[in-house]
């Protein structure tokens, strides 16, 4: 049994201790832990041999051994701490929907095409050959390339990877063979899908295909893979946006950053160090973040229920066969005392699991288990109860698995719990009795991204997919709005054009669209403060809402993306100022 520290346990201190029994990773790997400082980290870098990556406005990573990450604590520099959360793909008809192609017109009002402003694509990586993304001349529209898994020479700064500029890729593409000099491919082909959306020029197409910033400059980060199962880390987009905004503020260029990645391992109510380095970051420059709020509106992943005092309910859940590890994230008001219990599909049980043992470790059957009651912190109210079943020699025994929670003191009693994202476990691997609002993967819950549902822009119907709102605890109206996200045609990797469906293809309409207002604004000088929030605001205000339907909702938001009517909004406004 794992001997327990004499203070409250945090889950980081927690997820080390496993590591250090071999339950998680192995000891002798070096972990990366999200941190909130004050003062001096140098003094932590030389007492623990710790590896410093500032982030900026008091946020680091710091990398170091598991074992020691229960000492952070001992230096009062160290005011929180966080493990990274793996991130998965949130996988979408047209500009014209989105009120975006009026806004392109050369013979209308605006003429916008986002030249001047940066486009910054947080995601798979991009094929920097395809034509979409070169100008007229064949020269790359791509200023900075970050392959966070390359092996180097990483950019200023970082630890790790391979930074390519436009110099180098446009060597690249003058050779008959540019993979033979830069050979950097979006395998999966997701980001070049998503740039498409936000920042195509449809080059390939003789321009019908036309992102909606399709003269936007554009920097890059392919997201690393050093997360469990070759998933990128919280801590990875961490960096992405330090790189791409610190870019933009020396390149003296307003920036709009797509992120249609996601997890479900949070509160869902944007308050922990991910979310709240996010929303640094957002209010830094003359920058826009738009997230997608993932694909788990059907998913099966999300329960929700209110107990009363002595009141038990059951929230049954499937597991499929083949998953080495399982996790289940139940948050709930740190006032409320709750007991649970868990059945395995073979009838183990748990015995009775109270917050006075705050860490569990059991077998049940081939299945180990592991509960983590945890304790609220300065960010965050509220209390995360962890549990995670990992397969001994095997997968997690596949079936139905029983979690019973009781209100042994209940003064709110409502909770909320979710199993990993549709890109993690499927959809086979679900609740019985799902609940599907408040299905918004992390980051869309952070206060000041543009979050971005999804909607079938051919039958003006919600995508029964995309996630819904609100947030947990201090609740919060998400998704902002909603775009198209059903068979969206975009740039394919290795060139033409595929047709793609999730709300990572809703959020680049919007993430374009931000581009055009802010080359309208800041580039072209007519409103110098057309960044952040306020453009986020003009575009819930002037988004299209259907009669008899009351705004906002969990599923539409402030309703769908009309970028024309943001802008006839924002040049009325202007006038009469």
């Amino acid at each position: 049994m794992i001997a327990l520290p004499e203070y409250p346990l945090t889950d980081a201190e927690i997820m080390a201790l496993l590591a250090s029994e071999g339950e998680e990773q192995n000891a002798t790997q070096l972990w990366e832990v999200i941190v909130k400082y004050n003062g001096d980290l140098g003094v932590v870098q030389a007492g623990l041999g710790a590896a410093v990556e500032l982030l900026g406005d008091n946020f680091a990573i710091l990398t170091l051994p598991p074992e020691l990450i229960p000492k952070l604590y001992t230096y009062s520099q160290i005011e929180y701490i966080e493990l990274p959360k793996d991130v998965s793909l949130t996988l979408v008809e047209s500009m014209a929907q989105a009120c975006i192609t009026p806004v392109h017109s050369p013979a209308g009002r605006y003429q916008l095409s986002g030249q001047g402003v940066i486009v910054g694509m947080i995601d798979s990586g991009i094929d920097y050959t395809h034509p979409d993304f070169r100008d007229e001349n064949g020269a790359t529209r791509i200023l900075f390339l970050w392959d966070q898994s390359g092996s180097g020479p990483p950019p200023a700064g970082f630890e790790r990877g391979t930074e390519y500029n436009s110099t180098a890729l446009n060597t690249a593409l003058q050779n008959p063979q540019p993979l033979s000099v830069i050979p950097l491919m979006d395998k999966v082909g997701h980001g070049t899908g998503v740039a498409g959306v936000s920042a195509g020029n449809g080059r390939s197409s003789g321009g019908v295909e036309l992102g909606a910033a399709p003269k936007a400059s554009l920097i890059v980060v392919k997201l690393g893979a050093g997360g469990r199962g070759g998933s990128a880390r919280t801590t990875d987009i961490m960096r992405a946006l330090k790189y791409i905004t610190d870019k933009a503020g020396e390149l003296g260029m307003p920036v709009a950053v797509n992120l249609s990645f996601g997890t479900n391992n949070g509160s869902h109510g944007g308050s922990s160090l991910f979310e709240a380095y996010v929303d640094s970051v957002a209010g830094r420059g003359k920058t826009v973040i738009v997230a997608a709020t993932g694909n788990e509106g059907f998913a099966g992943h999300h329960f929700g229920g209110q107990l009363t005092q002595g009141q038990t309910i059951d929230a049954p859940f499937r597991v499929d066969g083949g998953h080495s590890s399982v996790y289940l994230a139940l948050w709930k008001h740190f006032a409320d005392t709750f007991d649970l219990e868990i059945i395995a599909p073979g009838g183990q049980s748990s015995g009775v699991l109270r917050p006075t043992t705050p860490l569990v470790q059991t077998r049940l059957g081939q299945t180990a288990l592991t509960v983590h009651y945890g304790q609220p912190s300065f960010y965050n109210p509220n209390q995360e109860v962890f549990i995670q079943l990992r397969g001994v020699g095997g997968g997690v025994t596949p079936g139905i698995w029983q979690l019973f929670i009781t209100g042994r003191q209940v003064v709110q009693g409502d909770f909320h719990i979710w199993l990993p994202t549709i890109e993690e476990v499927g959809v086979t691997t679900a609740f019985l009795r799902p609940d599907p609002y408040m299905t918004l993967t992390l980051p869309s819950t952070a206060t000041r991204v543009i979050s971005v549902g999804g909607y079938n822009a051919a039958i003006g119907a919600p995508a029964d997919f995309s996630g819904r709102g609100y947030t947990f605890g201090q609740v919060q109206v998400k998704p902002d709005l909603v775009a198209p996200a059903v068979g969206v045609r975009s740039t394919r990797t290795g060139g033409g054009y595929d047709s793609f469906t999730g709300t990572s293809f809703a959020a680049p309409f919007v993430t374009g669209a931000a581009a055009l207002m802010m080359e309208w604004g800041i580039i072209r000088g007519n409103d110098p403060f057309l960044y952040g929030q306020r453009v986020k605001a003009f575009l819930q205000q002037s988004a299209t809402r259907s009669s008899g339907q009351q705004y906002p909702n969990p599923i539409w938001g402030y309703g769908t993306l009309c970028l024309k009517a943001a802008m006839d909004a924002l040049t009325e406004y202007n006038a009469n100022k």
